[in-house]
């Protein structure tokens, strides 16, 4: 389960440094202002992955996409099967690819 992000008040940045510095090694560290979201800070290293990961999910996303609507073509041109007769060829294709 992800944790929330550390929160710091922007007086933080100057009285707190090295600690805002420390969990920004680690995680993506949200500053507020007046008690409400104003800035987001990061280290350079957590930045990149945090890119990396949305890039990653994206194309995840986009690939599942893309097999969901294959699928729904194939449903609308009639191009499946039910019963016995689907298990039989997931049988034949799993033994195929063996």
């Amino acid at each position: 389960m992800k944790t929330l992000n550390p929160i710091y008040p922007v007086t933080a940045l100057q009285k707190k440094t090295a600690e805002v510095k420390e969990a920004a090694r680690h995680d993506i560290v949200r500053i507020t202002e007046n008690g409400v979201g104003a800035f987001i800070f990061a280290s350079e290293e957590m930045f990149e992955k945090r890119i990396r990961e949305a890039v990653e999910q994206a194309v995840e996303d986009a690939l599942i996409a893309g097999v969901i609507e294959r699928g729904r073509a194939d449903i609308a041109e009639g191009r499946y099967i039910v019963g016995d007769a689907a298990w039989e060829e997931i049988e034949k294709r799993a033994t195929s690819h063996a």
